[in-house]
């Protein structure tokens, strides 16, 4: 497709408030050939019309087979057959990439215990903050000590970005064993994450997490920390 047929179509596509676009046209116009950013676009459009584009979707995927565009749409269109089918593209993969654990996002709750075990391990960053999002729509079903035993890969990341996204998985929870963790974590993570875990502790705000706080305040050699435990400390009263 030519590049001027390819502006006409940014263009039809951009004017979608004023006039909706048909499904059966999005599904039409797309092809291969078509930039990587104008597929994602007009797949995304598809996504985003829910029911009436899901069909038009599986239709895409037996014409071209599985592609990124047609996994990131699955995810918008919030349909239980997207879904069934994004789970058996998971139950199919050893290595998923982060896009399909995105698209799973708002199913996080459908996963098992043991896919979580399997995706929270995966190596790259991208996968494991893309686990831990997933994990935020299961947490709430799990025990405490599930919740940690499934964490404490990413709690040991050696990339803060992971550990802080746990840390902040963790602080929506106010039981002892998630105080007790964040504690170590100020005592052996790194400065930012050591950081992340405190104000989580502040967060927390429980008769443990202030137990937490206040032996922290006294006991961490690292002057920073120190002030940065009994700041949140002070804060609690």
């Amino acid at each position: 497709m030519s590049a001027i047929d390819e502006a006409t179509l940014w263009d039809r596509l951009s004017n979608a408030r004023r006039i909706p676009l048909n499904p059966t046209w999005l599904g039409e116009i797309f092809s291969p050939s078509l930039s990587d950013e104008l597929r994602f676009a007009v797949a995304e459009r598809l996504g985003m019309l829910a029911e009436t584009g899901w069909p038009i979707i599986q239709t895409l995927i037996k014409q071209h087979g599985i592609q990124p565009e047609f996994i990131h749409a699955a995810g918008l269109c919030h349909q239980p057959e997207a879904k069934d089918w994004l789970l058996a593209q998971l139950n199919q993969s050893n290595d998923p990439d982060a896009l399909l654990l995105n698209a799973l996002s708002c199913w996080g709750a459908e996963l098992t215990l043991s896919q979580f075990e399997h995706i929270l391990q995966l190596p790259g960053q991208a996968q494991r903050l893309a686990a831990l999002n997933l994990l935020g729509f299961k947490s709430h079903q799990l025990q405490a000590v599930e919740l940690l035993r499934l964490c404490e890969c990413t709690l040991q990341d050696w990339r803060d970005p992971v550990v802080i996204a746990c840390i902040r998985l963790l602080q929506r929870r106010d039981e002892i064993a998630i105080s007790t963790r964040l504690g170590i974590l100020v005592r052996e993570g790194s400065d930012s994450a050591a950081e992340a875990a405190l104000r989580a502790l502040g967060c927390i705000a429980t008769t443990h997490s202030k137990i937490v706080l206040k032996s922290l305040s006294e006991e961490l050699t690292n002057s920073a920390r120190q002030e940065q435990a009994m700041r949140q400390l002070q804060q609690q009263f």
